[in-house]
Order: C-alpha cells, then structure tokens, then sequence
C-alpha cells in the first residue's frame, strides 16, 4: 500500500473533478445537482467548508482506500480505479444523495444525475489510476 501515491492521486483526481464540476455549474447544466452546497447543507456550514469536506474526502478518505485496495481489485491499476470510483459513486447515490432529499440514486432530481454523475466518477477513477500508477511507479 502506498498512501502517499494514494493521497496524491486523491488530490489530483479531486482537482479535476472539481474542474468538472465548476464548468457544469457555469454551462448551467443540472444546477439542482451541486455536491458541494449538498456537503455544506449536511454540515449546516458555510459552502467554503463544503469545499473542504470535498477534498478531504476525495483526497484523504477516497485516496487512502484506494491506496489500500488496489492490489485486491481485480486488473491493473486503471481497472481497479475505475471500479473503485464506481463503488464511491455507488455510495453516494444509496447514502449522501438520498439524505439531501434527492432520492435513491438522485432520482428526485430526474434521470440525468445518476448518469452525470457516473460519468464524473469515472472521469475521477481514470485520474485517480493513472496519477497513482505514476506516484507509485
């Protein structure tokens, strides 16, 4: 296990998909779907600290995972992110999502947020491979 490679991953993986998220939010696509205002709604905080529960979930916390399961996973390095971020977007949909009201896998919100935000994660998956296969060597 090599939780340095596996924060630093996180981290990248996290910064794109932020990206992502923030050139979403401009193009006005799913505006009803914003993980971070979903974050600091839970928190009953600030949506700066909505932010920071983002990155230190998808740097720390997911990171640090996938840093410990890798070598259990089935495939190489980039298979096993990918299923990886398809286990996190899983969780969320059956955990966070339905806790702010979305509904089960966000259904509430319509068809497209389960789908968008499946695509998201394995955007984040193949970041979060490759970084780590590149950190870790």
């Amino acid at each position: 296990m090599n939780i340095k490679a596996g924060v630093i991953a996180g981290f990248t993986a996290t910064v794109v998909l932020s990206i992502l998220m923030v050139m979403k939010a401009g193009m006005g696509i799913m505006p009803e779907l914003n993980v971070i205002k979903m974050l600091a709604g839970m928190m009953n905080a600030p949506l700066i600290m909505g932010w920071v529960a983002h990155f230190v979930i998808g740097t720390f916390v997911w990171g640090i995972l996938f840093a410990a399961l890798e070598s259990k996973l089935p495939g190489g390095t980039m298979k096993s992110a990918i299923i990886f971020s398809i286990g996190a977007w899983f969780l969320m949909m059956i955990g966070p999502l339905p806790m702010v009201g979305a509904g089960l896998f966000g259904l509430n919100m319509g068809m497209m947020a389960p789908v968008a935000t499946l695509v998201l994660h394995l955007i984040w998956g193949a970041v979060l491979g490759w970084t780590y296969k590149k950190v870790a060597g």
